[in-house]
């Protein structure tokens, strides 16, 4: 007799399946006509779901009832999530952009994370009660990195290109993919000093000296530098492997494209398994999985900047920029990671606590949103030659949101606390400061989700709205990939064209008068819509005979060649 099974996996894989695909259903509508992000959206549907409200994803259950269990799932996917984003926006970066970008990188991550770190700290040890300044620096690590994932509402999609130039969209992807894997030496610059300094006299011996050594050679050494040199190691390798096997015919289609995929779950379980950062190592290893590739063919050319030579230097970019497995892979990644976070987020907590009161949290949120980034962008406008002018300034400083990284760094504090013991229980000031970490971070990246997803849309509403309260007409924005209309003037020299090309007749004098020679356009071919609408012999308007006087060849091709060059430029 067939029974219900109605069972934790089933449930999740109904309630996730269904989600996406009605989702999928108006995903245009939402993300392209009313610029919903995506991270939103599945937020709420995690809220929806969570034990909150329906309580059809029940992440406790999943863990065995074990919060410590539910906080190494949630890094862990974190992690995952993380490493495949970090992978695709190196790939989404020019060959070698990194290497002729290094110094407005160098100016947003050398200062300008020092600065979102100490301002972030500042505003959390004003606002926290009863936190130590060492503590407020943990905290503010935390935040400081931005998130690729929520940046890709101004980086991706309509919006985008239609609004933010091409070169900023590139300066904060490769911002955000690699501040992620720098928020280890802020972070651990603050956890062994508490560990080490603060705690050294209750089972923590080794003092200042000791901490500091641990950063440099430790949190600087083997984690970062190790981990960039390993990333770009096996990007290398693993692009000219592929490159080696595209040659020789022995990859398919299917297999070429996922070689992305795989090679960020390759590092991201290499890389752990030796201690070393595989967040920085799978954006280093996507950008130099980029680099050329064909350079053999390069010296064959004559033209330094030969088109054929272009695309062989964003080899991969290039070929695999037309196909929808990454975008697809990203948009389930993406809906994954926050509706698990809308899940298992501590809503509860963020009300009832001792750490902190909700009034303040809230406005914790809105000073750290406010003065966080912007300050800092607005000063160095002049040293980052992607940003023209104020407005792309304020967009730039206001686009550094708090997202999935943050919550990596976040379990990241909570594992390390756990381990700062005192006759096998966990120190009290470090089960302190794991609490104020979990909750301020948790809801910053909620905030963020919530002020960075909503931007755009009342970004549009504002900009439009004093148009309609003044009564005037907004004039519909078109798309540029739509057909534009020709104009009434080049129509009729196009109809005019046709006209010579066919007959050999010059055009009349009295019509060239109508045009310049610099709005000719490109000759198309004449055609024809049932019986001919060409008579057969050219007239001038109101059924007149045209001028047997011809427009001199030479005239006419010196014309289309200013045209040619004109469109070109």
């Amino acid at each position: 007799m067939p029974t219900l099974a109605v069972t934790n996996f089933n449930i999740v894989a109904a309630t996730l399946g269904g989600f996406v695909t009605l989702f999928s259903l108006v995903s245009y509508l939402l993300k392209e006509h009313y610029y919903l992000s995506e991270p939103l959206i599945s937020l709420f549907a995690g809220v929806i779901f969570s034990p909150h409200a329906l309580n059809w994803i029940k992440p406790l259950e999943y863990a065995r009832g074990s919060e410590q269990g539910l906080d190494t799932i949630t890094l862990t996917f974190s992690r995952l999530v993380l490493d495949v984003q970090l992978v695709i926006a190196g790939i989404q970066l020019p060959s070698k952009y990194l290497r002729r970008q290094w110094k407005p990188l160098a100016m947003l991550l050398g200062p300008g994370m020092t600065a979102m770190w100490i301002s972030s700290s500042l505003l959390v040890w004003a606002m926290v009660p009863s936190i130590s300044f060492l503590h407020s620096l943990a905290v503010g690590a935390c935040i400081t990195p931005t998130d690729p994932v929520l940046s890709n509402s101004i980086v991706k999609g309509k919006f985008a290109d239609k609004n933010i130039p091409k070169g900023l969209q590139r300066i904060i992807i490769a911002e955000s993919g690699t501040n992620d894997g720098l928020g280890y030496p802020f972070l651990f610059f603050a956890l062994y000093l508490i560990k080490y300094v603060t705690l050294g006299g209750e089972g923590q011996p080794g003092g200042a000296g000791k901490a500091m050594g641990y950063w440099f050679g430790e949190a600087w050494g083997y984690i970062v530098i190790l981990g960039a040199i390993y990333g770009a190691v096996v990007g290398w390798g693993a692009k000219e492997l592929l490159h080696w096997a595209e040659e020789k015919k022995y990859v398919d289609r299917e297999s070429f494209l996922v070689h992305a995929i795989t090679l960020a779950l390759f590092i991201a379980g290499t890389c752990s398994m030796i201690g070393s950062d595989d967040v920085l190592a799978c954006f280093i290893a996507g950008n130099v999985f980029n680099w050329e590739c064909v350079l053999q063919l390069s010296y064959s050319r004559v033209a330094r900047h030969d088109d054929t030579n272009t695309r062989a230097s964003d080899w991969f970019r290039q070929e695999s920029q037309d196909d929808s497995l990454q975008p697809t892979i990203d948009m389930l990644l993406n809906l994954s990671i926050f509706m698990w976070y809308g899940a298992v987020a501590p809503w509860y907590a963020f009300a009832h606590n001792e750490i902190i009161p909700i009034y303040r949290l809230i406005f914790l949120a809105i000073l750290v949103l406010l003065l966080r980034r912007i300050p800092f962008v607005f000063a160095a406008q002049k040293t980052l030659p992607q940003i023209e002018d104020k407005r792309q300034a304020l967009t730039a400083g206001f686009f550094g949101p708090i997202g999935v990284s943050a919550i990596f760094y976040l379990f990241t504090t909570v594992d390390f606390c756990n381990a700062i013991t005192v006759d096998g229980v966990v120190h009290p000031d470090a089960e302190r400061l794991a609490e104020a970490t979990r909750i301020v971070v948790w809801f910053l990246c909620i905030c963020s989700v919530i002020v960075h997803g909503l931007s755009v849309p009342f970004g549009k509403l504002g900009y439009h709205l004093p148009r309609t309260l003044s009564g005037k007409p907004i004039v519909p924005e078109t798309d540029p990939d739509d057909p534009v209309p020709p104009h009434p003037v080049l129509f009729h020299n196009r109809f005019i064209r046709a006209v010579r090309r066919l007959f050999g007749k010059g055009t009349p004098k009295s019509q060239r008068e109508h045009y310049r020679p610099e709005d000719i356009t490109a000759p198309t071919e004449p055609f024809r819509i049932g019986g001919s609408i060409i008579p057969s012999e050219p007239t001038h308007q109101f059924g007149e005979p045209s001028s047997t006087m011809s427009l001199p060849h030479t005239h006419t091709a010196a014309a289309e060649t200013r045209l040619s060059n004109k469109s070109d430029d």
